[in-house]
C-alpha cells in the first residue's frame, strides 16, 4: 500500500504551479494512507497485533511527463471524486520546471518517489498461548554470550 509520502515532489510542483497561475490548486494526485490511521482502522477492526513495514522507492524519470504516463500506465490516476476535470497546459509546464528546478538531479532526471507499506496483524484466538508480561523474563540478553561455553559444558 502506498504510503502518505508516495510522490511527494510530483504534488509540490503541481500545487505550486497551480497557485501561481490559477491563485489556488486542487488535487491532482490521489490521497495516500498515514501509518497512523492504518493502526487505527485495524485496531477498530479488532486487530491488536500490528506491525507495519516502510520502504521508500525513488525511481528516476527523464521528467514530469513521463511520470504521469508511467502513473497513468500503472492504473494510478487519481481516483478522487472531487478533482478538477482538467489541468491547463501552461500550468503544467510550470510544474514541469518547478519539478526540474526543485528536484531535478545533474542528468536531467526527476525522482519520482513511493513510500509503500507493508503490514501483517492479527487476533488473538482464546487457543492461542499469550505473550508474557513485559519485563517478566528471568534470562537476560546479555547472558546470550555466554550460551556457547553453556552448551559446550553440557555436552561433557
Amino acid at each position: 500500500m502506498f504510503g502518505g509520502d508516495t510522490l511527494y515532489e510530483l504534488r509540490c510542483s503541481l500545487q505550486l504551479a497551480e497557485l501561481e497561475r490559477e491563485g489556488g490548486f486542487a488535487p491532482h494526485v490521489s490521497p495516500f494512507t498515514a501509518v497512523s490511521d492504518l493502526g487505527h482502522l485495524l485496531s477498530r477492526a479488532g486487530f491488536n497485533t500490528l506491525t507495519v513495514d516502510t520502504d521508500e522507492i525513488q525511481v528516476n524519470s527523464p521528467g514530469l511527463f513521463e511520470v504521469m504516463e508511467d502513473l497513468q500506465g500503472m492504473g494510478e490516476s487519481n481516483c478522487s471524486w472531487n478533482r478538477k476535470p482538467l489541468l491547463h497546459r501552461d500550468t503544467v509546464l510550470a510544474a514541469a520546471a518547478i519539478y526540474q528546478e526543485r528536484y531535478g538531479h545533474s542528468d536531467g532526471s526527476v525522482p519520482a518517489t513511493f513510500q509503500i507499506f507493508y503490514m501483517i496483524d492479527w487476533k488473538f484466538h482464546e487457543s492461542q498461548a499469550r505473550p508474557a508480561q513485559r519485563g517478566s523474563a528471568t534470562v537476560s540478553f546479555g547472558g546470550l554470550a555466554k550460551i556457547d561455553g553453556l552448551l559446550s559444558r553440557g555436552k561433557k
